[in-house]
């Protein structure tokens, strides 16, 4: 290789590695996909004063029984529902459904919309701490 191709590669790298450090610096946030356990989604909860419960299984499943707290937006309604309900795109999201297909494939969406604090723990059925039941978004 001779000297200027070395160089020009060189200064690109540099660049590559500036921009990234830059962005880092300034707090921007990679949307990813998060499993979690519903332990860790407990702690999370515990440790935060702010965070969105998502269920996104059917009225019907809500109301027999739900994670205290959680809002309601079933998971074939993610997409069409999510920028006017979630409009923050940086705030916790902790997502479940029955037993945890739906609830990976919502996080999943809200992902590709670019949600950054999405995580997935799964089904309630895994959940070991207290539900209750009746009343929609209460």
């Amino acid at each position: 290789m001779n000297t200027n191709v070395k160089r020009i590669l060189s200064l690109s790298l540099c660049f590559l590695l500036l921009t990234g450090m830059a962005a880092g610096a300034v707090g921007c946030s990679k949307a990813e996909y998060h499993k979690i356990t519903a332990e860790e989604a407990m702690k999370m909860m515990q440790e935060s004063s702010s965070f969105i419960l998502l269920d996104v299984r059917t009225e019907d499943e809500f109301m027999e029984r739900r994670i205290e707290g959680a809002i309601l937006i079933p998971n074939t309604e993610i997409e069409s529902r999510a920028k006017d309900e979630l409009p923050d795109k940086n705030e916790l999201i902790l997502v479940y459904c029955r037993s945890g297909k739906r609830s990976a494939s919502a996080a999943y969406a809200l992902v590709e919309m670019g949600y950054t604090n999405v995580y997935d723990f799964g089904g309630i059925i895994d959940w070991p701490f207290e539900t209750v039941s009746g009343g929609l978004n209460q």
